[in-house]
């Protein structure tokens, strides 16, 4: 059996190619190693997926965009692919650890992760106040303190688009450098409800039922202490997961994010990337879908010799 389009990931991105897919008349598959949702099955609550006013859990949402990509007949199997083999031919080979599945089209929709301090709390009140995400959650803290943990331009940027409606913003910063550029570090600092904390490492988050205080030391006085907040946004980077691309032959940029144009074509011909393993300038659950969408459209144009 020769399938018309693969979809390798079942995050909101890789759900919806095959949504598109399938319902565009596509032979297609949808490959996920664990369970589909990805990193959007965590989520405490979504507030701001359009349509969905009544806050579902991220997991109720990912369970009825799959819902939805099943109905019009993707399949779905869970395996782990290990390679894809004739990348650069009319019929590619997606190998998993128990099956070799043919394919005219791929979409990578591999997605990313969160860098993690790794500090006692985080894992406990990850979504209950510990986020990595501004943008997704910002608005649960609007009138709270927030702690913001990072000096990049992520950081910087979260601070300051919290600052616009949360009561308080601190920011910790590991050591008395910034990798935030200066023109945003300079609107931080200009900011009069963002302080900034210099030499300072995140050591544990504590509370009961939600985030309650970061509790921080002082790199350098190893002095410690803790700061009561409601919110803690983790902004030390994320990483792609995106080592099936390189080893294929895709291109990705510094960071290892895949390359795309605008249609989400990468440099091999068939072969396609949505969602948060691409390079964006947003990563969200409406963005990821959007993406796989436009990708699923172009694969089937690309079958269809359009």
């Amino acid at each position: 059996m020769i399938y018309d389009v693969t979809v390798i990931g079942g995050g909101a991105a890789g759900m919806s190619a095959a949504l598109y897919a399938s319902r565009g008349g596509m032979k297609t598959l949808l490959i996920e190693k664990l369970s589909c949702g990805g990193q959007a099955v965590k989520t405490y609550e979504v507030d701001n997926y359009p349509g969905f006013y009544n806050n579902p859990t991220g997991l109720e949402l990912s369970n009825a965009i799959k819902t939805h990509a099943l109905k019009f007949g993707a399949e779905l199997v869970s395996e782990t692919v290990k390679s894809i083999t004739d990348a650069h031919k009319m019929i590619k080979t997606v190998n998993t650890r128990k099956n070799s599945y043919q394919t005219r089209t791929v979409i990578l929709a591999t997605g990313a992760t969160p860098k993690k301090l790794n500090i006692p709390g985080e894992e406990e009140l990850f979504g209950m106040g510990v986020s990595y995400c501004a943008t997704c959650d910002g608005a649960f803290f609007k009138d709270k303190d927030v702690v913001v943990i990072g000096g990049g331009n992520t950081a910087c940027e979260d601070a300051l688009y919290l600052a616009h409606f949360c009561k308080n913003v601190y920011i910790l910063n590991r050591s008395d450098k910034f990798k935030a550029q200066k023109v945003i570090l300079d609107r931080v600092k200009a900011a009069k409800n963002i302080t900034v904390y210099t030499d300072m490492v995140a050591e544990r988050f504590d509370g009961k039922s939600s985030l309650e205080r970061v509790y921080a030391r002082n790199v350098k006085t190893l002095e410690r202490g803790f700061i009561n907040a409601a919110g803690a946004l983790v902004a030390i980077g994320i990483t792609p997961d995106s080592e099936l691309a390189r080893l294929t032959g895709v291109e990705t940029c510094e960071r290892g994010f895949i390359k795309t144009d605008m249609y989400l074509k990468t440099n091999i011909d068939g072969i396609y990337a949505a969602g948060d393993v691409r390079v964006s300038p947003l990563r969200q659950i409406i963005t990821a879908a959007s993406d796989g969408a436009v990708s699923a459209a172009q694969a089937i144009n690309y079958v269809n010799g359009l």
